[in-house]
C-alpha cells in the first residue's frame, strides 16, 4: 500500500462528465448528481483503510450537504483485480449494508479517474453551483485511524463555504490516502 497526497485545489478547474453504472441499477451523470449550490465528487474504494477509517463521517457528511443544495457521487476507480474486495458485488455489499446516501458507481475503465486528476482514495473534489472546482482537500484531520469526533470538518465546512458563496477557502490541507491501483498493461 503506498500512501499520497493529492495536489493542492486548481481553483475554477471545471468538472468534467461522466457517465458510469451505479450499484443501484442506474447510471449517474455529473448532471444527475449535482445539487443546486454545488456537487462534491469523492473517489473512494472498499479496501483503503483510510476510506475505512471516515466512512461513516463521508455519509453524515454527505446527508448534511444535502440539505445545503450539494448533490455527492463516490466513484470507485481502483482495478480489483488485486484487490477483490474492491469487485462490482462488494460495492453493492457495502453500500447497501452502509445505506450510502450518494450514487457508488464503477469506473471500469479508470478515464473518469485520469480525467479529474484522482491520485487516492478517499480523494475529494468540491464544485460549486457553475461546476467550478473550489476544494481539494481532507475530510477532517483522520489517516488510517479516525480522528476524535471533535476535530475541525475540513470538507463540510468548506462545502458549506461553497454552497453559501460559491467560493471554497483559500488554505486547504492535502489529503491523504491509498494510491489508486492503475490497471497495467
Amino acid at each position: 500500500m503506498v500512501s499520497i497526497s493529492p495536489p493542492v485545489c486548481d481553483f475554477g478547474r471545471p468538472a468534467i462528465d461522466f457517465d458510469l453504472p451505479g450499484v443501484d441499477g442506474r447510471r449517474h451523470t455529473l448532471g444527475s448528481t449535482r445539487g443546486p449550490q454545488g456537487l462534491l465528487v469523492m473517489f473512494i474504494c472498499n479496501h483503503c483503510p483510510y476510506v475505512k477509517a471516515v466512512i461513516h463521517r463521508i455519509q453524515r457528511d454527505a446527508r448534511e450537504l444535502a440539505t445545503l443544495g450539494v448533490g455527492c457521487i463516490a466513484i470507485m476507480s481502483n482495478d480489483p483485480t488485486d484487490y477483490p474486495e474492491d469487485s462490482w458485488e462488494n460495492m453493492q455489499r457495502l453500500a447497501l449494508d452502509l445505506a450510502f446516501p450518494f450514487p457508488y458507481v464503477l469506473d471500469a475503465t479508470q478515464e473518469v479517474a485520469k480525467a479529474y486528476g484522482a491520485v487516492c482514495t478517499p480523494d475529494f473534489f468540491g464544485y460549486n453551483a457553475r461546476l467550478e472546482l473550489q476544494y481539494r482537500g481532507r475530510l477532517d484531520e483522520s489517516r488510517k485511524e479516525t480522528a476524535p469526533e471533535d476535530v475541525h470538518r475540513d470538507l463540510f465546512e468548506a462545502m458549506r463555504q461553497v454552497a453559501l458563496t460559491g467560493q471554497g477557502p483559500a488554505r486547504q490541507t492535502p489529503g491523504i490516502g491509498c494510491s489508486i491501483k492503475w490497471k497495467t498493461a
